[in-house]
């Protein structure tokens, strides 16, 4: 997947914008005001692309000790969030756009009430 394909699929959210909030190098896409996925563009330049993902704590565990494009990444809590490996093609890209869906559906659910009802009346 390229980051076309990961910026397109992240923007078809409901709810979901794009920005640079941290550096002019981090795009990071959000549901109304909560990240779901990060991505390094410096590393993408490099040919070393990756995306961080929210991920379910058991879940993330699982994925870390199944797939080994999948690992705890930095600046971010090991215990909610994968950085996903694309460079090596280890992941299909029916299965990085399940793991975004599954980023994507984890804020969703940590939202309060009033944001889930702001983004279901969108």
């Amino acid at each position: 997947m390229n980051i076309e394909q990961i910026r397109e699929h992240c923007l078809s959210k409901k709810g979901a914008s794009e920005s640079f909030p941290f550096d002019e190098d981090t795009l990071v896409f959000k549901v109304l005001t909560k990240m779901f996925v990060l991505a390094p563009l410096r590393l993408w330049d490099k040919g070393e692309s990756t995306i961080t993902l929210k991920c379910n704590p058991e879940y993330t565990e699982e994925l870390r000790g199944e797939y080994k494009s999948i690992y705890a990444g930095p600046y971010v809590s090991n215990k909610h969030w994968n950085t996903i490996n694309i460079y090596e093609g280890e992941l299909q890209p029916d299965f990085i756009k399940e793991l975004i869906d599954h980023s994507y559906d984890m804020v969703v659910k940590g939202m309060t009430k009033k944001m889930r009802n702001q983004l279901n009346e969108l």
